[in-house]
């Protein structure tokens, strides 16, 4: 059985004053099982990534009676942020089973505006460090990823400006999104010359604090509106700790893309439209050079060459997490849902020059330690 991705929703990200994470949630709920035309009765599945806004042991089952639906089956997800790639993930296998036809998969929080400072959530970020070598030392997640920058760039001779690249082009791409926190040009000085957040990474080269929210109705064959097939996926988790990580070439996010790639009977040469997991500008960078997009230490100059533009393989083209923004989980599933946008050519001025056939997705959770990837394909 196919598993496709029929309906999606969401809100634009940025700040939401007044509303909390169940409104946020139900709004991209009902956005994607409309945009499915499906009806609300026929959805039986619920997956729910985890909030930091809402810490509820049995989030799925709050959501689940908060908009209304009586699934055969729910569960809550956590994952960082893979959590997005994971649930659907899981959506494909819980159709392809039989188990259901109609799965929801729901993330979002008001990550932003919800009460709580902005130290007391990067404290709480912080804790996917290691408890006994990491946390007690006071490292923060920008901490974390500036080591591995640090590394990495010394490693491949990489600069402050290749990384700052990949801040101007998602900023490039958001500036044509109406619903993106960030739409103001920047330059590759505006990036140098931000405030330093942890060397070398400066405010521009870190996503920015969100509130938001996005969904996405996976479906089998027959149920709702056709939609990109998931023809592919795969995970790894090599490492969950900075410290514990032996290789910072093999970080598992070409491990998690060769199964996805292999399952649909692909490679990277075939991919159309790709979203990939950009937390950082390190973050991308590394990523799009493990999976093998870009040779390593290249990425930057294949961005300056045009290669992740929109007449290229059009690299989250509505402005990613370091333009669009993030509000947690729902941070990386905006990225699939770019991606739908463009294979189903609705991206208005967006839309890549030629209507991508296929899809590739990126999500990492912690310091790149859990790693999910997705593959679409346009139903033949």
């Amino acid at each position: 059985m196919k598993a496709h991705i029929s309906g999606v929703g969401g809100t634009a990200f940025g700040r939401h004053e007044g509303q909390d994470t169940l409104q946020l949630m139900a709004r991209a709920a009902n956005g994607a099982i409309g945009d499915a035309g499906v009806d609300r009765a026929e959805v039986d599945g619920l997956l729910v990534g985890y909030s930091t806004g809402m810490p509820h042991l049995m989030l799925a089952s709050v959501l689940a009676e908060h908009l209304g639906l009586q699934p055969g089956y729910a569960h809550a997800v956590q994952m960082g942020g893979a959590t997005g790639c994971g649930m659907v993930m899981l959506a494909q296998m819980l159709v392809a089973s039989g188990q259901c036809r109609a799965v929801l998969v729901l993330g979002g929080e008001n990550r932003l505006t919800g009460g709580r400072s902005r130290e007391d959530v990067i404290q709480t970020l912080a804790q996917v460090g290691h408890p006994r070598y990491e946390v007690p030392y006071g490292t923060t997640i920008p901490g974390y990823y500036a080591l591995l920058a640090s590394q990495y760039m010394h490693r491949f001779g990489l600069s402050e400006e290749d990384l700052a690249e990949f801040a101007v082009l998602m900023r490039n791409h958001a500036a044509a999104h109406c619903d993106a926190q960030f739409r103001d040009a920047i330059s590759v000085r505006d990036v140098l010359e931000s405030r330093p957040i942890a060397t070398p990474l400066k405010l521009l080269d870190c996503c920015p604090i969100s509130d938001g929210s996005q969904a996405f109705l996976v479906t089998a064959d027959g149920v709702g509106r056709a939609g990109p097939v998931i023809a592919g996926t795969g995970q790894a988790h090599v490492a969950q700790h900075l410290s514990m990580m032996t290789d910072i070439t093999d970080m598992g996010a070409a491990r998690s893309a060769r199964q996805a790639l292999d399952r649909a009977g692909l490679g990277v040469d075939d991919i159309g439209v790709i979203g990939i997991y950009d937390s950082f500008t390190i973050t991308v960078t590394m990523l799009l050079e493990e999976i093998g997009f870009s040779a390593r230490g290249q990425a930057a100059a294949d961005a300056r060459d045009g290669l992740y533009g929109p007449d290229g393989l059009g690299l989250n083209t509505h402005g990613g997490l370091l333009s669009y923004g993030h509000p947690g989980v729902a941070g990386g599933m905006a990225h699939l849902a770019e991606v739908v946008a463009q294979m189903r050519g609705e991206a208005g001025t967006r839309q890549m020059p030629s209507r991508p056939e296929t899809g590739f997705l990126h999500g990492d959770g912690g310091v790149l330690s859990a790693h999910v990837s997705l593959v679409l394909q346009q139903e033949e």
